[in-house]
């Protein structure tokens, strides 16, 4: 899990540049020259000032990028902002994909004099999408290279920049444009491949002790981890919050359990909605998985009529980068929303320009590009993030573009907010809606014991006494350094919590919004098909991570718009009105006075390598990772406004209806 620091990024202008020519010693591409040009601000990889160069990408290599075009933003959030506030005269009242290009999407000729460039480059397959976003072309690097006056190099891989299982790319300057395309154009995709983030943490990467402890052994447990809460218990310890016996850690959470928790009821199961999960490429037969699922969990049978896949690519011929992510999402959805329609979108995973966050950005963009009319789903999950906030400008303004349009045509776009102490993009985004985690204890009969901010501390054994590590996990969120406070969480918020770095003078946006469990030590049990010799075999781990809470909270709010004249759409105006209201379980912090049982867990060392005492909602200034963020009673930057609380939740959001 990376440590994630918030730097300031910028947003924003372009810096012209006249009489710019190229030279094969200034590390360009040789082209030639041209009258006037621009360079576009914050359209280089951040990693490529700090790592290593590893060679330059074959000249031969044909990859497919992206010119994403500038709509009427400012125009569009206004109006994108009155459809989604309780108590405006347009609540609710939403455009169709074509109605928002009309309105303010980039006009035809500006996608003309995109595309007539990029021919004149030596591009081909030359086409825009269907609602103006961007104009996709093809070239070698080459030509990419002498379009863009930059040199597509090669760079050493890292945890925290890196391709997957392709070498690391990127453009080694920002790109230069024709200075008379520089108002039509937001930024340029497919140039770089770096992942995205995935705030998901299966079993396997619970731990995170340091190299070479030598850890006491195993006290005295069954050693068997606990299908409830507290429901085995390792004895003998060195004493912690006043006593020697701590629960095992959760098995992982069944369908039932969550179900009650949050109270998801039959009444309200999503009929007649439909909720998407964005991944990257598909995972294979995930219906067959979905299937075997419901059953292993006492769920309704999944409906094939009511099942869908959306490839934006090649399917699983690439590869499924979000392996586990999908099936987490998936399930978990299906959880609170059983009688929903769900959509899974896979973008791109091949290494052709797609790979990364081209891929992502352009499956939400299918979801509001629509079919008849329509966006595809009136709640889209994303259990992704694109970097830490001083990522490129220019995927920030991408970001941001289709996420007010997406407000504008009431489709709600849920972010995962990160599965470590700061703040993340797009979850910042004002018109995201940022899911947040929590540590949740349900005890033997499904009845919520506790629920709490998900930030958890390790300690080791050694020499019979706790060595504290530092945070192993915690709930993204924080103050933004990009963006300033959205008027629904004025006078939610409280001031200390909106106050970024650097003494702005002004409120900034908080994060997350919402929150469900995350914490993979209270997490989830998920299915998933591994196949020997072809044939599948169905088995269950637990896993957590804000990757869980993102569909869990998607999930309940599809459920809720069961038989609604309109989608909730951009749902968090409404959130923040329903502040302090018994809409939400409001997720207290842990004090000295909780009951020791709610303290922390034992994870036993054939789990996590070492036995770990993993302490829950750790706040404390002297914890390696720890960013400020606090759980408190109201709003905080751990868990939002809270987690749903069953009926009432879905009876406070119907209760807005315009």
């Amino acid at each position: 899990m990376s440590r994630l620091r918030m730097v300031v990024g910028a947003i924003g202008a372009t810096a012209a540049v006249v009489g710019m020519t190229t030279a094969g010693a200034s590390g360009l591409a040789q082209a030639s020259p041209r009258p006037a040009e621009t360079l576009l601000a914050g359209s280089a990889a951040s990693f490529t000032s700090h790592t290593r160069v590893t060679g330059d990408v074959a000249g031969s290599t044909q990859l497919t990028i992206q010119m994403w075009l500038k709509p009427n933003v400012a125009a569009a959030a206004r109006f994108a902002t009155e459809v989604s506030t309780p108590g405006s005269p347009l609540y609710r009242h939403y455009l169709s994909p074509a109605g928002y290009t009309a309105r303010f999407g980039a006009t035809s000729s500006e996608a003309t004099k995109v595309e007539s460039w990029l021919r004149s480059e030596g591009f081909t397959a030359v086409h825009t999408d269907s609602q103006r976003s961007y104009v996709r072309a093809t070239a070698s690097t080459s030509k990419i290279n002498a379009a863009f006056r930059v040199r597509l190099e090669t760079y050493k891989a890292s945890k925290a920049a890196n391709a997957g299982p392709y070498a690391l790319r990127a453009n080694n300057r920002e790109v230069s444009l024709p200075a008379s395309l520089a108002s039509s154009v937001l930024g340029v995709t497919g140039l770089d491949n770096a992942a995205p983030i995935l705030p998901l943490i299966r079993q396997s990467t619970k731990p995170a002790a340091a190299t070479g402890v030598k850890s006491t052994p195993d006290a005295s447990s069954t050693g068997a981890c606990s299908h409830y809460y507290g429901q085995h218990e390792t004895t003998g310890l060195p004493e912690q919050f006043g006593t020697t016996s701590f629960p095992t850690e959760v098995c992982g959470y069944s369908a039932d359990q969550l179900r009650a928790a949050y109270g998801a009821t039959s009444s309200s199961a999503g009929a007649g909605q439909t909720v998407a999960l964005v991944e990257l490429g598909l995972a294979k037969d995930m219906f067959l998985t979905l299937q075997d699922y419901a059953t292993a969990n006492d769920m309704p049978a999944p409906s094939s009529e009511r099942y869908a896949e959306l490839s934006l690519g090649q399917g699983t011929a690439c590869g499924d980068e979000f392996a586990v992510e999908e099936q987490l999402d998936v399930e978990s959805s299906y959880d609170m929303a059983p009688g929903a329609n769900q959509l899974v979108v896979g973008g791109d995973s091949c290494n052709q320009g797609d790979y990364g966050l081209q891929g992502l950005f352009d499956a939400d963009t299918a979801i509001l590009n629509g079919a008849s009319g329509h966006p595809l789903a009136s709640v889209a999950s994303n259990s992704w993030e694109g970097g830490i906030e001083s990522q490129p400008a220019s995927l920030t303004n991408i970001e941001h573009a289709y996420l007010v349009r997406a407000a504008a045509e009431g489709v709600g776009m849920y972010f995962s907010a990160g599965d470590g102490s700061g703040v993340l993009s797009p979850s910042d985004d004002p018109f995201s809606i940022a899911v947040g985690g929590t540590t949740l204890g349900i005890g033997k009969t499904d009845n919520r014991l506790f629920e709490t901010g998900w930030s958890t501390g390790e300690s080791f054994l050694e020499n019979n006494s706790w060595v504290f590590e530092g945070e192993q996990g915690a709930s993204g969120g924080g103050p933004s350094l990009l963006w300033k406070q959205p008027a629904y969480q004025k006078g939610v918020v409280p001031s200390a919590l909106s106050k970024a770095a650097g003494n702005r003078g002004e409120p900034v946006r908080s994060i997350p919004d919402i929150s469900a469990d995350a914490d993979p030590f209270t997490g989830m049990a998920i299915g998933i098909l591994s196949f020997k010799k072809g044939v599948p075999r169905y088995h269950q781990f637990d896993v957590g991570g804000t990757s869980e809470a993102s569909p869990l909270v998607a999930g309940l709010v599809t459920a809720a718009q069961q038989g609604q004249p309109a989608s909730f759409g951009f749902v968090d105006p409404a959130l923040y009105q329903l502040a302090g209201s018994s809409a939400y379980y409001d997720t207290l912090p842990l004090t000295s006075s909780s009951p020791a049982l709610w303290q922390g867990t034992v994870c036993q060392a054939k789990t996590c390598g070492i036995q770990l005492l993993t302490t829950f909602d750790d706040q404390s200034t002297s914890m390696f990772g720890y960013t400020g963020q606090v759980t408190l009673p109201g709003y905080d930057n751990m868990s939002g406004v809270g987690t749903p609380d069953g009926p009432n939740f879905t009876t406070g959001l119907r209760s807005l209806e315009g």
